[in-house]
């Protein structure tokens, strides 16, 4: 039986999805960049919090709502410490948060850009022939499955179908057309390269 090489990849969106909204300054339709900024507003015992964004060509502002008229004791005081200094994290997860912007514009760009750390399970004592990748998502991307494997294999898109086709490529969670989909939190994708004259230089790009 051929030996495995088990590797996690941890991905990480790179550009932050970018709502499409109407410029009052530029006359149209125009892509929305997140500050990083949060603006509180405090009234009494009501707050209001918005993310800022800022238009890509001509910088006006658009505010992202994120509390609207909540009571101060309904928010943790961590978290209003957070959104008052601007916590990079909390920005980065609201500015991901594509749901919540297309219930509020309807139409936002996203982008398939990734950062991709590649860490290596347990030990390999022997040279593997099966690959075994399984798929770590810090947050939701649109970058298609098929398109993150060949990148960070160096290998075709259409040498990945043919893998499949011949069920030397299995994805679990198996579902229809699955390299042409975007990639999901707790993916695993094994790969039989035992056949493959190539293997090792693969299963180095993959991070083994």
């Amino acid at each position: 039986m051929s030996s495995a090489v088990r590797i996690h990849w941890a991905i990480t969106p790179a550009i932050a999805p970018q709502p499409l909204i109407n410029c009052n300054r530029c006359g149209g339709v125009k892509a929305y960049r997140c500050s990083g900024k949060f603006r509180v507003n405090a009234n009494g015992k009501r707050i209001d919090v918005w993310l800022i964004y800022r238009c890509v060509d001509c910088d006006n502002s658009w505010n992202f709502g994120i509390f609207e008229r909540c009571n101060r004791r309904d928010i943790e005081p961590a978290l209003l410490q957070a959104l008052e200094s601007n916590d990079p994290g909390l920005a980065r997860r609201h500015a991901f948060d594509i749901v919540a912007l297309r219930n509020r514009v309807g139409r936002v760009e996203e982008f398939a850009d990734v950062a991709v750390r590649k860490r290596l399970l347990g030990d390999t004592r022997e040279s593997p022939a099966i690959l075994e990748l399984r798929l770590g998502l810090e947050m939701p991307t649109s970058l298609r499955l098929d398109r993150l494997l060949a990148n960070e294999l160096g290998i075709s898109r259409s040498r990945l179908q043919a893998l499949e086709e011949r069920r030397l490529l299995v994805i679990d969670p198996d579902g229809a057309k699955a390299l042409r989909k975007p990639a999901r939190q707790g993916m695993t994708i094994r790969v039989d390269l035992a056949g493959e004259p190539d293997h090792e230089a693969i299963i180095s790009a993959a991070g083994g």
